[in-house]
């Protein structure tokens, strides 16, 4: 017993001795790795400062007074105008003829008329050649109002929007649209719409896909009539 005390004893003295040893080590290298880096910094900052404050001149102490008096000027020495303004690459084309307001290109009534008839080629869409093309913004019908917000759109267009009441008359019997105040109505039905146009929608919807919007527009055509 006396044995095992006395070597627990031996142990616990070697173990603080190599504790000690391990500590005077470390701190042995963290001097030397000190004074390494004063070195390669230039020495110590006392003698630096002590050579430079040498060579100040007599009135040095005055100078850094009046340095230090000085207010300082926290305000802002450049504002937005000082900048070169950005001017956007924007072409600004002028408005067109008044008489242009339901110009399209690719469907003018004169234009069309020089192409040939057969096969109703002159029918076909027949867009301007370059030195055809009108560079100007073609302007709104006289009265143009905003349209009506969905679903109201869905029923009624202002008529000064589209002034044109051609199918009002051509087509009255067959009540695809209506003519009155001063808009157009369409109440649905009629020879197309024999069950109202939701139900002509989602007939159509059965062959296209209407509802991701990769679909945006949809013209049925039918023997001279096209439903966009």
């Amino acid at each position: 017993m006396a044995i095992w005390t006395n070597l627990q004893h031996h142990l616990t003295l070697k173990t603080k001795k190599a504790n000690l040893y391990s500590m005077a080590f470390t701190t042995f290298l963290c001097s030397v790795f000190y004074l390494i880096g004063i070195w390669q910094h230039g020495g110590v900052s006392t003698g630096a400062t002590t050579s430079s404050s040498s060579t100040l001149p007599c009135n040095s102490t005055k100078n850094t007074n009046a340095h230090l008096s000085k207010p300082l000027d926290f305000n802002a020495h450049h504002t937005a105008e000082d900048l070169v303004p950005l001017v956007a690459r924007v072409k600004h084309f002028p408005p067109c003829n008044p008489k242009f307001s339901e110009y399209t290109p690719c469907e003018h009534a004169k234009r069309s008329m020089k192409f040939d008839r057969n096969m109703l080629i002159y029918r076909q869409r027949h867009c301007p050649e370059k030195n055809e093309l009108m560079k100007c913004r073609v302007p709104a019908p006289y009265g143009y109002t905003t349209p009506f917000r969905w679903p109201e759109s869905r029923d009624s267009v202002w008529y000064a929007n589209v002034p044109h009441k051609h199918l009002t008359v051509e087509k009255a019997g067959q009540n695809w649209v209506r003519f009155k105040g001063d808009r157009f109505r369409f109440p649905g039905g009629g020879t197309m719409f024999p069950r109202g146009a939701d139900a002509y929608i989602d007939d159509i919807g059965k062959l296209i896909n209407l509802r991701d919007g990769s679909i945006r527009t949809a013209i049925d055509t039918g023997c001279g009539v096209s439903i966009l």
